[in-house]
């Protein structure tokens, strides 16, 4: 599909957006229009998260609509946004993404100034336009190309807040639309890694308390705070004393932060993560590696698939940042602060009444390392095109908004709030582990979706699916 580079130029250049579509069914019922999904990220492709549909979609689902993924602008196979070699991003990438020394801070704002210059320098002319404000409008190119008179949508993750920007502009061409795993579009950037940073805090605690219940559990300690105090003290011990790698590579403290940080995304990784940390209690990082090479779409022969480098090419155009290292620093202490001084309510979601405490007590390289993740944006050379601001999308049919209790990426307290926003939200909560709701073991969750995509008829605004026995 051919889009303009410029919106508001629309008869001037134009770029190629891969599009990918898998054919309805059939089955009972006939064949209902196109869904179209986006997988999140920022970053991650469209098109290969169709060639999964059959893992990701119910086949209630796939029979009545065409399932339709396309890559953003800036992702994949659509005009990829380019900043660093392979080698340079390797190099960026094992940089101390939590500074507790003017030297490892000068390392890391000099890595963020190489980051911003070289998307500047091999991106120029795309850069300015690969925010979600631009791909929404690409959105609705979509759907008319589709032939469809109102959008069907599924986004999860990042997926949402392209979502909600499309509702907002264009109300009116909304059929149906879930969001899986919310963003909220209020909340200013540094405050958003803090709260995100307080989510996956709030997951390991999960974990930890899990892994504690089963055998082969790494942990010396046989309580919570004690195992994540061994937790904190390993990621402590690579800031000067790097684990084994691959391939002559060394497990950083970045590296074994991201290693942790990626199997919290899912609770059947859970296993691998306590093979991971047992490993790495005994010097080697390999694992902890491999999970942070998926993470970043680092593939096996050494290079990347640009999933990094879209990532924050299209978050440092969603949201304004504090312009230079030294504003930005104190943006992220005063935002990791607010949570450290009982902040934790929106962040990390009260369980019964347990709630979470110590987020940023304990484990707080994996805070701080999220705070400073987007510092490339203090030295972004264009400025944003989305500002942050509650997204009502007025005149919508009912949109569907999930969140999980538990979610790491995404805490359930976003959910809550993109909801609320919404004159037409309407909230369906999971108390379950792991990054987004649909398709993840809940029953509950997939019916009420299916029967939303499927009729329109959404659930009662403020359900709640239980969690997975």
């Amino acid at each position: 599909m051919r889009v303009p580079l410029n919106h508001r130029e629309p008869t001037g250049e134009w770029l190629d957006i891969a599009v990918i579509r898998l054919p309805a069914g059939g089955g009972e019922g006939r064949r209902i229009g196109s869904l179209v999904v986006n997988p999140g990220g920022p970053g991650a492709s469209g098109v290969d998260y169709v060639r999964a549909a059959r893992v990701v979609l119910s086949e209630r689902v796939r029979e009545r609509f065409d399932v339709v993924g396309f890559d953003p602008r800036g992702v994949g196979r659509s005009a990829p946004v380019e900043c660093l070699s392979d080698g340079e991003l390797d190099a960026y990438l094992a940089l101390d993404g939590s500074p507790d020394s003017p030297a490892e801070r000068a390392a890391l704002e000099a890595g963020a100034r190489t980051f911003a210059e070289g998307c500047r320098r091999h991106s120029g002319r795309l850069l300015p336009h690969v925010g979600t404000v631009d791909v929404a409008r690409d959105l609705d190119l979509l759907r008319r190309a589709l032939g469809e008179r109102r959008l069907t949508y599924l986004g999860k993750s990042y997926g949402t807040s392209l979502g909600a920007v499309y509702a907002d502009l264009f109300p009116g061409r909304v059929r149906a639309m879930v969001l899986d795993g919310a963003l909220d579009p209020a909340l200013p950037r540094l405050r958003l890694n803090a709260e995100q940073a307080a989510g996956f805090e709030g997951a390991l605690r999960a974990y930890v308390r899990d892994c504690l219940t089963r055998k082969g559990c790494p942990f010396e300690s046989r309580t919570v705070r004690g195992a994540l105090e061994e937790v904190g003290g390993l990621l402590r011990r690579t800031d000067g004393r790097p684990l084994r790698g691959d391939g002559g590579r060394k497990v950083t403290q970045a590296t074994a932060t991201l290693g942790l940080l990626a199997p919290l995304y899912d609770r059947a990784l859970w296993p691998g993560l306590t093979e991971s940390l047992r490993r790495a209690f005994q010097g080697d990082g390999r694992l902890l590696m491999h999970a942070a090479d998926r993470l970043t779409g680092r593939r096996e022969d050494g290079t990347y698939s640009g999933q990094t480098e879209a990532n924050l090419a299209i978050t440092c155009m969603d949201g304004a940042y504090p312009a230079g290292t030294a504003a930005y620093g104190r943006g992220v202490e005063r935002a990791l602060g607010q949570h450290a001084e009982g902040d934790r309510g929106r962040g990390v979601e009260r369980d019964a009444g347990r709630g979470v405490e110590g987020a940023f007590g304990r484990v707080t390289e994996v805070g701080a390392y999220l705070g400073w993740s987007s510092l490339p944006c203090a030295h972004w050379p264009h400025p944003p095109t989305l500002e942050a601001r509650p997204l009502t999308a007025e005149g919508a049919p009912p949109i569907l908004v999930l969140g999980t209790r538990r979610d790491p990426a995404t805490p359930y307290a976003w959910a809550r709030a993109l909801a609320g926003q919404l004159a037409s939200g309407v909230l369906l909560g999971w108390e379950g582990d792991g990054h987004t709701a649909y398709r993840n073991g809940s029953e509950c969750v997939d019916e009420a979706v299916d029967r939303y995509l499927v009729t329109g008829v959404a659930p009662d605004d403020g359900t709640i699916c239980p969690g997975i026995r």
